[in-house]
């Protein structure tokens, strides 16, 4: 019996040693696998650079455009508003401003979004 397992364990360590010499590549030279994964680093490399590169140079001059395009929109949006007539003597046509019940926060007429610039809400004008 312990003769047995003495054979098996022997065979088991001859079997392991003869799986590493069959898997080894050190003396296979440079495969397909190692030149793909080679060529893969390579072609990574070039993309991060890349990109890298776009990054420093593109992106921020054209978020800076954007922001001066944002600015001059937001400066002529506020222009126009300049020259209608103030809230109050505006027309407040039915469908604004619908109330069924009065809210929960402040006096209860104003949304959470109210503006006091641009919304305004009569209530002596209510149908």
């Amino acid at each position: 019996m312990i003769a047995q397992r003495q054979v098996m364990r022997f065979a088991a360590q001859l079997r392991t040693q003869a799986q590493r010499r069959l898997a080894s590549t050190e003396h296979a030279g440079e495969n397909a696998f190692v030149r793909e994964r080679r060529h893969v680093k390579e072609h990574a490399k070039g993309t991060t650079e890349l990109w890298r590169k776009i990054s420093l140079y593109t992106v921020p001059p054209a978020l800076i455009l954007a922001s001066l395009n944002a600015y001059n929109l937001w400066n002529e949006h506020w222009e126009h508003w300049s020259h209608m007539p103030p809230l109050e003597e505006r027309v407040e046509y039915p469908y604004q401003n619908i109330r069924t019940r009065n809210y929960q926060w402040g006096d209860g007429d104003k949304t959470i979004f109210w503006n006091d610039k641009v919304n305004y809400h009569n209530k002596d004008k209510d149908a």
